[in-house]
């Protein structure tokens, strides 16, 4: 067995070992970073303005916008800062604390998501009721519920992983700190660790998303059902399409990475790699542009603050 010891300090792998490519994704990194800065504060921004959008639906957009925001914060400006320094250390402290906000506002996003899917189920199905039952109170209660117990699950994790021991190799094969290569280093027994992370992770993600699909089933069955119009179908539909790309663009990367069983060869390490790309930074870049381009409501919103001028290539 190897020698246990209390860890002081990571050393982050990150992306590549090949210097030269490290530049490229700096500038790479550096771009998707303040798109997605611009992209979701100006979602929020223009809900907090613009009193038309002051409704269940554009509530919770909001917070997901606040998520994508502080989601990529997590972990891109530690890596942009590993990308041109060759000191690629975390503390032991800085490491957990990234695992803890990492899984807490992942996780609150998986059920945001199922909450979204809620909340068009009642627009759709139940229209003059609608205002009645996602009433302030319940939209504030769904929210808290999902932030809260999201920071519970996190807890629980970091938790965990803080009282494991590391072996003689500090060496993180990722570039933010995460359960999975921790548990690489970790030496004892860890069974209780990997069950955790397939089992209540995957509850958590893989329950939000069956919600999520069960609201879009009884939308269709209800639309179908009614006898309603292909043209009513249609309209119906499009309000959901832009909410269920991007279930897709998250649920896909999330469920691949923490549900399949683990591995701990490289080939699955540089797979884990690639994937957490997709839902840590290019996710919450696409978000604001999916929601935005696909959505009538926020662009006359965007046209009425910013001016008709920079948006006319899109009328």
């Amino acid at each position: 067995m190897e020698n246990a010891t209390s860890a002081d300090e990571f050393l982050l792998l990150g992306l590549t070992s090949v210097q030269e490519l490290q530049p490229i994704f700096f500038v790479m990194f550096l771009i998707i970073y303040l798109l997605n800065l611009v992209g979701n504060g100006v979602i929020l921004m223009i809900i907090i303005l613009e009193r038309r959008l002051h409704s269940p639906m554009y509530f919770f957009l909001g917070n997901l916008s606040c998520l994508d925001i502080c989601y990529s914060s997590v972990t891109l400006p530690k890596v942009l800062i590993n990308l041109i320094s060759r000191h690629r250390i975390i503390s032991f402290l800085g490491c957990i604390t990234q695992l803890h906000f990492f899984h807490f506002l992942g996780s609150t996003e998986a059920i945001l998501l199922a909450v979204m899917a809620f909340d068009r189920f009642v627009a759709i199905c139940s229209p003059l009721r609608y205002t009645a039952i996602m009433n302030p109170q319940l939209c504030i209660l769904l929210a808290a519920m999902a932030w809260i117990t999201s920071f519970f699950y996190a807890l629980m994790h970091s938790v965990m992983t803080a009282h494991l021991n590391f072996c003689h190799s500090h060496k993180l094969s990722h570039f933010f700190c995460d359960v999975k290569p921790l548990l690489e280093v970790a030496c004892g027994n860890t069974v209780l660790n990997q069950w955790l992370l397939s089992a209540v992770t995957g509850s958590i993600s893989m329950g939000a998303f069956l919600l999520t699909l069960l609201s879009y089933f009884y939308i269709i069955a209800f639309l179908l059902f009614k006898n309603q119009s292909c043209r009513m179908l249609r309209k119906a539909l499009s309000t959901c399409t832009s909410h269920f790309m991007v279930v897709c663009l998250f649920y896909g990367p999330v469920g691949f990475t923490y549900i399949r069983p683990a591995s701990a060869s490289a080939s699955s390490m540089s797979e884990d790699r690639m994937v957490a790309i997709i839902y840590s930074a290019v996710t919450p870049v696409l978000n604001p542009l999916i929601y935005t381009l696909r959505n009538k409501e926020v662009m006359l919103a965007l046209k009425k603050i910013f001016g008709k001028k920079l948006f006319k290539d899109h009328q």
